[in-house]
């Protein structure tokens, strides 16, 4: 199959690469260029769109926004292309894209992955996938080379996103919930080690729970989902809420919580450093 790919970031790149080597003929364009082996690299986004499947893998809505529709890019698409937008964007957003692809006669998928950089490497993503039917079976192949399992959400492409948002949204409160624990454990002297131990043995089992309590127990958070990127989820999470009515008091007390982690200037470090942050009673 012939996939153009749009956004080469880590996450990006891993698809990429693991796209051509299962055998696709992967043509990749990327702001700031780059080099992947068995990728070949465009001169333009509108390129991608001379495809099979175009995977779109931006930063925000934003970008996407300034690449694919300022740029109108689903006026010149091959009629028959897929689009697959497998970023973190907001619902909102996705509505709007779903409307724009629909008027310009071209297929589209939301498909937000849950996992890290070091997952999409390993092709282990979780994949968050709604659209039309038919549209989804023809990406199906591609689904299955960057994810070990993908979740199917129906045919309205936003239902995807929302499922997306609120992964992230609980992730945050399992970072915030393990960071309190320590304060009131620490402060009746019962060590993080001891008890991330007996979380991870009984009640709290789960991958979100064992990576981010690894963290927290090294006070280590480099490298991984950066905190200003969780801030941004977090702010589209703020977002659904209210275009649904409601106000939820947890998600604005991680979103707080988030947003003085990144002030405090621990932006670039992982979306886990809100523990540190927590902690240490700043």
């Amino acid at each position: 199959m012939k996939i153009g790919f749009i956004g080469l970031g880590a996450m990006g790149s891993a698809m990429a690469s693991n796209l051509a080597a299962g055998g696709h003929d992967v043509r990749a364009w990327n702001r700031s260029g780059g080099y992947i082996e068995g990728v070949t690299m465009i001169a333009s986004p509108a390129m991608a769109f001379d495809a099979d499947l175009v995977v779109t893998m931006l930063s925000d809505d934003q970008a996407i926004r300034s690449v694919v529709l300022e740029q109108d890019l689903l006026t010149s698409a091959r009629s028959d292309v897929v689009h697959v937008v497998a970023s973190t964007i907001s619902v909102a957003f996705a509505h709007e894209l779903a409307t724009a692809h629909r008027e310009a006669g071209i297929a589209y998928i939301s498909a937000p992955v849950l996992g890290r950089p070091d997952v999409a490497v390993k092709g282990e993503l979780n994949v968050l996938a709604a659209g039309p039917a038919a549209a989804l079976e023809r990406a199906r192949p591609m689904f299955d080379i960057i994810g070990k399992r993908v979740w199917m959400f129906g045919d309205q492409a936003p239902t995807a996103n929302a499922a997306k948002i609120a992964c992230n949204m609980m992730i945050t409160m399992a970072i915030e919930a393990m960071a309190e624990a320590v304060v009131l454990g620490e402060a009746n002297g019962l060590h993080r080690d001891d008890f991330f131990e007996l979380i991870l043995g009984t009640l709290f089992g789960s991958r979100s729970y064992e990576v981010y309590s690894g963290n927290i127990a090294r006070d280590a958070y480099e490298a991984g989902f950066k905190a200003t990127l969780g801030l941004k989820d977090l702010r589209l999470a703020k977002e659904a809420a209210a275009q649904a009515g409601r106000r939820l008091a947890m998600l604005d007390a991680v979103h707080d919580q988030m947003r003085q982690t990144v002030n405090a200037g621990l932006g670039d470090k992982d979306w886990s450093a809100m523990a540190k942050f927590t902690i240490a009673g700043a």
